[in-house]
């Protein structure tokens, strides 16, 4: 059982390793520390709202035998709303990626520091980090194998060890067991802590997500008899990522306010309450989170890229691979000398906003259409709730760029 349950696992994993982030980490890092464990539903209404997207995003795949962004190429019939969607979603998702993509890399090496120290080198006025082209090059091998099964057994086996490693670290910290029901599932919301909120549900239902599942999918399954293994697949993926997030804020909640800033700090206040073994666990899973997203996000690019320019070819055609070559060298390069383009990545923000929401539409439009779906397509119920978290991500797409521009 268990063989045949590992043998179906495959994309889903995949998804959760991109929205698992160094960007995650850090949120529900502060989210613990400054909320304990009173925002805890928030990211068990991500999780369902993942869920629902995720396995449209795969059920779209599976039976139409091509992409999200295919897909709006083809349905798309006015030439004007097409080249202008197809412009939107290349820019927010390929550019956005590509600057993300340093933050992701900056988390494997985080994870990497926490255990073996800072290997720097310096070239006149320049410090280089050589950790961070350790982690380019880790990234760099696994993609260009171009092999999805290779790939696919990778990330598995990476998410595995980061769950397990962040799973042991909450344990240690013999959380409150009725605490952590009551906040998964009683809503509350303490004084400034909307903006956190917004930031969880943001961080776990990712757009650039939608594309790649609908593309990966393809690559494993091919019949509408794959459905049901599909589904399973997202399912039990999603919501082990969202294990993951939610035994970060279990794990930040135990250390005192103030104490903490971000998912380094973490590491180092957890080693001296609970002994070396908690550091070591937690240094492997922001390593784990790091390579994951360091990985995914290239590969999430490269294929809405293919997609939308109409590119043939797999991952291994040459334009496939140019596309998450330019992301990963980018994301190499901003973090090995140390910048942090704070004000381009707050654009990369203000396009995310805007693109959930419209991703989202587009995908429920698409999912009513009888001529991509057949008998497949979406039920009322189905339109439901995904409506319902259309509109949640219309306000979460809004507040998120009130936030950027400091309007509140």
């Amino acid at each position: 059982m268990i063989k045949k349950w590992f043998q179906n696992i495959g994309p889903g994993t995949l998804v959760a390793a991109a929205f698992i982030g160094p960007g995650t980490v850090t949120l529900c890092t502060l989210s613990g520390v400054n909320f304990g464990f009173n925002l805890l539903w928030a990211m068990v209404i991500s999780i369902i709202a993942t869920i629902v997207l995720q396995e449209m995003a795969a059920r779209l795949g599976i039976i139409s035998q091509k992409g999200l962004s295919g897909v709006i190429r083809d349905e798309v019939k006015n030439p004007v709303i097409k080249q202008l969607l197809i412009g939107l979603i290349l820019i927010a998702i390929v550019i956005g990626n590509s600057l993300y993509e340093a933050g992701n890399i900056g988390g494997g090496v985080l994870g990497l520091e926490t255990v073996l120290g800072s290997w720097k080198v310096s070239l006149g006025t320049v410090s280089i980090n050589l950790m961070t082209i350790l982690v380019g090059v880790i990234a760099f091998l696994l993609l260009y194998i171009g092999n999805y099964k290779f790939l696919e057994k990778a990330l598995v086996t990476l998410v595995i060890l980061m769950s397990i490693s962040f799973l042991i670290t909450a344990i240690l910290t013999k959380p409150d067991v009725l605490a952590i029901i009551k906040g998964m599932f009683i809503p509350k919301l303490p004084e400034n802590g909307l903006l956190t909120v917004i930031g969880l549900i943001g961080t776990t239902v990712v757009p650039y997500n939608l594309f790649l599942h609908a593309s990966l999918v393809k690559e494993k399954w091919n019949k509408p008899n794959d459905l049901p293994s599909a589904r399973k697949d997202t399912i039990i993926s999603i919501i082990l990522g969202g294990f993951v997030s939610l035994a970060i804020i279990i794990s930040a909640a135990a250390i005192p306010s103030g104490k903490i800033s971000n998912a380094a700090d973490l590491a180092q206040g957890l080693a001296p309450l609970f002994g070396n073994a908690s550091k070591y666990f937690l240094a492997l899973g922001l390593f784990a989170a790091g390579i994951t997203s360091a990985i995914t996000a290239p590969l999430a690019a490269a294929y809405v890229a293919k997609g939308c320019l109409g590119w043939k070819g797999g991952l291994k055609s040459r334009n496939f691979r140019f596309v998450w070559m330019f992301i990963l060298l980018l994301g190499v390069l901003f973090s090995s000398f140390g910048i942090k383009p704070i004000q381009i990545i707050k654009v990369a923000q203000v396009a995310n906003g805007l693109l959930l929401p419209l991703i989202a539409g587009i995908l429920l439009w698409v999912m009513n259409k009888e001529r991509v779906l057949g008998i497949y397509k979406n039920t009322k119920f189905q339109n439901f709730i995904g409506l319902c978290i259309l509109t949640f991500s219309i306000f979460l797409g809004l507040k998120s760029i009130l936030k950027v521009l400091n309007v509140y």
